[in-house]
């Protein structure tokens, strides 16, 4: 599975992408987000869940340096960010923290909510330190 961030035709970048960029331009590329190491810019704990989801949940908000910082696979050459919000593997987090994505099968218990548990997916990325 990969975290698939969009390059647009202005060159901004959208996590999630979008059919269309900021400036109503088209996806030009794919960038797997997974492949990169990210910044924690700042962070919460949630003690008041939803149903399904663990307690205490700490949440964090990374910014990621697609150009400017190597991947595990590839060199960068630009500036270019772009921003992701997730659960975070751990309590133990501070704003400047490297954390890197890695894939759970469920981010939160299936049977737990309202929805039927076969109409969507329940796996996903949370962030932990490097």
């Amino acid at each position: 599975m990969t975290m698939e961030a969009y390059r647009y035709e202005d060159g901004s970048i959208s996590y999630p992408g979008h059919p269309r960029g900021p400036g109503g331009t088209e996806p030009v590329e794919t960038i797997d987000l997974s492949e990169y190491t990210a910044e924690v810019v700042t962070w919460t704990t949630s003690t008041a869940t939803p149903p399904g989801v663990r307690e205490p949940n700490t949440l964090v908000i990374v910014e990621f340096d697609v150009d400017g910082r190597q991947s595990d696979s590839e060199g960068g050459s630009g500036d270019e960010t772009v921003r992701a919000i997730g659960q975070a593997t751990t309590d133990d987090l501070e704003t400047g923290d490297t954390v890197r994505p890695v894939h759970v099968e469920e981010l939160r218990e299936p049977g737990a909510g309202i929805r039927e548990p076969d109409s969507q997916e329940w796996d996903g990325y949370r962030f932990e330190p490097v």
